[in-house]
């Protein structure tokens, strides 16, 4: 079985920029494939960014398998083009996907998207939505969809686009679509993830972000600390570098005994780097508070040594998978 019987099935995540929201986004997904699960993983930006991640070949605009989970699950990939993604509404609500192409060929879809920003986000959500809904057989297509959402500073905008459509469109199939997008949103099938990491300014943007979801009544899901450094040294010894009372002296006779030539040298660097981690260590520890004062879920992810490959994916989608277990247990 998935990790995550609850009743979300889509998991729009967001983030500071520069948080690594399209990592975790790429991480849960292969969390929720755990076990068999097939989960659908969209990206929003066009930035190819899950294609990097897998080592794939950029992202067309169609649903591609780009990883299989632990227990033989499967995660696809969705690049959603702005322009296919209009011909896609023209033609299931209006019959013009030919029409849709003549103007694509005139500019005008790009002229629309430019005049009216908003629209490009309604088409976004539309599509993700579509890809919550669909059913074959009578079952659900996915049993997840995770979306690599806009940063939180238009998250809350982007996902509310769509009820401002809605309002203004008193009838017709602008008015059925916006309403059922709305529905999904606002419904238990989804939650909203906040990437941060241990700093100010992205646990202030978190704060901020859930304060506006919370205002426009959009679930909320786990508040995921991205790139938390995880100490070396027992708490006390921790402590004692942070206030830089840890020297090369202390370091020279361990390092003696190991038979290191130089010692002296290679103990005052040491020092030095193991007094910059607990410093660090301590600066983040201080906002640990801060994130628990936001009362939602929290997962940790480690800070992982070099570049982040599909390695690092799975083992980001471990600590997510006992998350998940943890919160249904709960």
């Amino acid at each position: 079985m998935s990790p995550d019987p609850s009743p979300a099935r889509l998991h729009v995540v967001t983030g500071k920029g520069g948080t690594g929201k399209t990592t975790v986004a790429a991480a849960l997904a292969l969390a929720l494939a755990a076990g068999g699960g097939s989960v659908l993983l969209v990206e929003t930006e066009g930035r190819q960014g899950i294609a990097q991640l897998f080592d794939t070949p950029p992202l067309p605009y169609e649903e591609r398998r780009v990883a299989v989970a632990r227990g033989g699950g499967e995660v696809k990939a969705l690049a959603i083009d702005v322009e296919e993604a209009l011909l896609d509404y023209l033609d299931m609500f209006y019959n013009l996907r030919r029409a849709g192409r003549a103007l694509r060929k005139m500019g005008a879809i790009d002229f629309a998207t430019a005049i009216a920003p908003g629209l490009r986000d309604v088409l976004l959500t539309g599509k993700i939505k579509e890809a919550v809904t669909r059913r074959h057989d009578g079952r659900p297509v996915y049993d997840a969809v995770v979306v690599d959402a806009p940063p939180t500073g238009r998250i809350t905008r982007f996902l509310g686009v769509t009820a401002e459509m809605a309002q203004l469109a008193r009838s017709g199939p602008i008015k059925t679509q916006s309403d059922g997008v709305m529905a999904v949103l606002r419904s238990p099938q989804t939650a909203v993830h906040l990437v941060t990491l241990l700093e100010d300014m992205p646990v202030q943007e978190t704060a901020d972000a859930i304060a506006e979801l919370t205002k426009a009544e959009l679930p909320i899901g786990s508040v995921i600390v991205n790139m938390a450094t995880e100490p070396v040294l027992p708490d006390d010894g921790m402590s004692r570098a942070a206030k830089g009372l840890l020297t090369g002296a202390d370091l020279v006779p361990a390092l003696a005994a190991a038979h290191l030539h130089d010692t002296e040298a290679i103990a005052d660097a040491l020092a030095a780097e193991v007094t910059e981690h607990a410093r660090r260590w301590a600066g983040q520890d201080a906002l640990r508070d801060e994130v628990e004062d936001l009362g939602r879920p929290t997962v940790e992810l480690p800070l992982l040594p070099g570049p982040m490959d599909v390695g690092s994916l799975f083992d980001l989608a471990g600590r997510l998978e006992d998350h998940l277990r943890s919160q249904v247990a709960a």
